[in-house]
């Protein structure tokens, strides 16, 4: 549980890992908040954040076993794209050889090989998309949150990135914030639906959209 003046969180669910699960639900419900706590960005009033049967409590957000894929792809505008992904593996300004070489390979797992000495500012944003993904790649954790990472993109694109995601973390937990519920009906096996600070258990997709409850309905409407 989670109070903050007149918002309060409640969620009491487990996820089984690797999955892609989506996190739908209307502005305000919570969704993000949900997000920061896994990631340790908030820390609960109340209960625990387990992994693997581990309490989350004490590690700080970068000690987690979490990683986060951010709408603005949070790439710094004066590091080249392949300084930007090494820093996934190596928060430093001048990573070892192997991390770079595992750049590289990461750059090129997301189509942008050859882009390594632009910076993010020569991108196009579904190319720069495509470095934080790069870079997540390189942090190599079991848990990545996305809160709506590709929402500033096209239908077309945002679709060919979430493909790469699944193809790419397949072996990942993957919870991800969308606004777009056919998001959640084409790529996510599980989906949780968050309102008014309720967070409520993973659903069988297909099954969710098939029989909503009211309050899912009235998002749907």
């Amino acid at each position: 549980e989670l109070t903050r003046e007149a918002f309060a969180m409640r969620a009491d669910f487990t996820v089984e890992a690797p999955g892609l699960v989506a996190v739908i639900g209307p502005s305000g419900g919570g969704k993000s908040t949900l997000l920061s706590l896994i990631a340790g960005f908030e820390l609960p009033d109340q209960g625990r954040v387990l992994w693997q049967g581990r309490d989350l409590a004490n590690d700080a957000p970068g000690k987690r076993p979490v990683a986060v894929l951010f709408q603005d792809n949070n790439l710094f505008p004066h590091l080249d794209i392949l300084s930007n992904v090494a820093l996934g593996a190596a928060p430093r300004s001048k990573p070892a050889p192997e991390v770079l070489d595992r750049a590289r390979a990461a750059l090129e797992k997301v189509g942008l090989a050859g882009f390594e000495t632009r910076r993010p500012g020569q991108l196009s944003g579904g190319q720069q998309s495509r470095a934080a993904l790069a870079r997540v790649l390189l942090t190599d954790r079991p848990v990545v949150l996305m809160d709506e990472a590709f929402s500033a993109l096209g239908p077309a694109l945002r679709h060919d990135m979430l493909g790469l995601v699944r193809d790419l973390l397949a072996d990942a937990l993957i919870l991800m914030v969308t606004h777009d519920p056919e998001d959640a009906r084409r790529w996510a096996t599980q989906t949780i639906f968050v309102d008014e600070g309720q967070v409520h258990a993973p659903v069988e997709t297909k099954a969710l959209f098939d029989a909503p409850t009211e309050r899912l309905r009235a998002y749907l409407a």
